[in-house]
């Protein structure tokens, strides 16, 4: 669980009910059913003719994804890639067959065995940036509708407005409503605000920071995967693949990888 998402979450719901209530107000006042149904509803509607059918549908399943963390386990993939090597310059690339069914990460075994069967470094590096791109492609498809719904939101909170508006200037006879129905109508304005900027932006951008993390551990894969077809000493190995990480992680694991 992403506790950083959850304190966004909570915090938010906390801050915009002080602010309603030491203003005055009354959460109450601010809870109108009509209006979820004009700036939620529509919104998500709008994503149907913006999107295919499946991501649409899926919508929600891929924004629970900034719910949790992700460990991408760059360092057990340096510890790994750094035994690989030292395995590698001692009893040749066609050892390092043995054992690949037992690594966690399907994309570096993937380009293991292309180096095992004696595939050139530059068609591996070809085959493994493709598939890179391909899956950076398919997560920013999704965090692209996502941001569209939050570019609907506002835009969906006016047309509520609007909506309220117009039933309150045809009774405009009934002066004593006039206060309420111009509160109602405003409403939908604030639902649209916090739907794009509280709520759907922040997972999109969420999801943004997690497919950057998720971009980077597969550089280094390639990094690792072809400084061992390369036959480089394993202490260059891990001196290449250590620059991927944050300064705190890497003092951490130096000791472990960079032997003399």
């Amino acid at each position: 669980m992403d506790i950083a998402t959850i304190i966004g979450l909570i915090g938010g719901t906390v801050a915009i009910g002080l602010g309603v209530v030491t203003s005055g107000g009354s959460i109450g006042g601010i809870i109108d059913i009509p209006s979820v149904f004009v700036t939620v509803g529509g919104s998500y509607m709008a994503l149907f003719i913006v999107a295919p059918l499946k991501q649409a549908l899926g919508l929600f399943k891929i924004m629970g994804r900034a719910l949790k963390t992700h460990d991408y386990g760059e360092k057990t993939l340096i510890q790994n890639m750094v035994a690989l090597s030292e395995k590698a310059r001692r009893e040749g690339i066609l050892a390092l067959e043995e054992g690949l069914d037992d690594l966690d990460s399907a994309f570096m075994k993937e380009g293991l065995r292309m180096v095992v069967d004696g595939t050139d470094g530059n068609v591996i590096r070809t085959i493994m940036e493709n598939e890179m791109s391909a899956a950076e492609a398919r997560h920013m498809s999704w965090i692209g509708v996502i941001n569209a719904w939050a570019g609907y939101g506002p835009g969906f909170g006016m047309l509520g407005t609007v909506i309220g508006l117009i039933g309150m200037l045809n009774n405009l006879e009934d002066k004593s409503s006039l206060g309420p129905n111009m509160a109602v109508a405003l409403i939908t304005t604030l639902y649209g605000s916090m739907l794009a900027n509280w709520l759907v932006a922040p997972f999109a951008n969420k999801l943004a920071a997690q497919n950057s993390d998720e971009m980077s551990t597969m550089e280094m894969i390639i990094e690792g995967v072809l400084s061992i077809q390369a036959g480089d000493n394993p202490r260059i190995l891990a001196l290449k693949l250590l620059t991927y990480l944050d300064p705190k992680t890497r003092k951490i694991i130096e000791p472990d990888v960079l032997k003399d």
